[in-house]
């Protein structure tokens, strides 16, 4: 999946010639937290938070605050310069971005100019997507051998038992070198056939858990 596909492209904007005020108020109008900065070629110069608004402005509890501060340029506050992606990129290395950096949100820049924003929510929703979460399914974690060939076996006993496969995804299994851990999302009423179909074959069935598996 591409940042295009997930990315907001109705984006709100801010100059650096603008105040913390209007900040504050784009932020609580549309309900976001961040808040790109760009020049007059539609060119990412700066991101604002909420955090940077809200440390910028005076506090409610100052008797003397100065309600000066406000009419500050969104330039003073503003960080810069701005880590952007490309709407093109891959959700997986954005993913790895938002990871790394622990960042919020990052700016889609085309061409320079930008085009949209993803967001830490837009990266959760699209995981839900991707494993299968959002639908009715039942799920199925397998522990298998890490070789070619072997997610095209352990599908092969769902096409026997006539079963549909929403998502799968994969992870090298934690406890035991050279295996791998296959999550499966399978839409069936009763998965109890295949599960005893896997459970005479090679490949250990990790959940559902069955009676003698109480380790955690």
């Amino acid at each position: 999946m591409l940042v295009k596909d997930i990315m907001k492209r109705d984006v709100i904007t801010i100059t650096e010639e603008d105040t913390v005020a209007t900040a504050l108020q784009l932020l609580q109008k549309h309900h976001i937290r961040h808040i790109p900065v760009i020049d007059e070629k539609k060119q990412v110069i700066g991101i604002v938070s909420d955090r940077d608004v809200r440390d910028a402005s005076p506090s409610i509890l100052d008797a003397e605050r100065d309600e000066t501060i406000l009419t500050r340029s969104i330039k003073e506050v503003m960080t810069s310069p701005v880590v952007t992606t490309h709407p093109l990129e891959f959700f997986e290395e954005v993913a790895t971005i938002f990871y790394q950096k622990e960042f919020a949100c990052l700016p889609v820049v085309r061409n320079k100019q930008l085009v949209g924003m993803i967001t830490e929510k837009d990266m959760l929703q699209t995981f839900i997507q991707l494993t299968g979460t959002h639908s009715p399914s039942t799920q199925m974690e397998l522990k298998v051998p890490d070789r070619v060939g072997v997610l095209a076996d352990v599908c092969q006993y769902f096409k026997q038992h006539h079963i549909k496969i929403v998502s799968v995804y994969g992870y090298p299994d934690p406890k035991t070198a050279g295996y791998k851990v296959l999550v499966f999302r399978i839409q069936t009423i009763n998965p109890m056939p295949v599960i005893r179909a896997f459970e005479e074959s090679e490949f250990d069935i990790l959940y559902p858990y069955l009676e003698d598996q109480d380790e955690i």
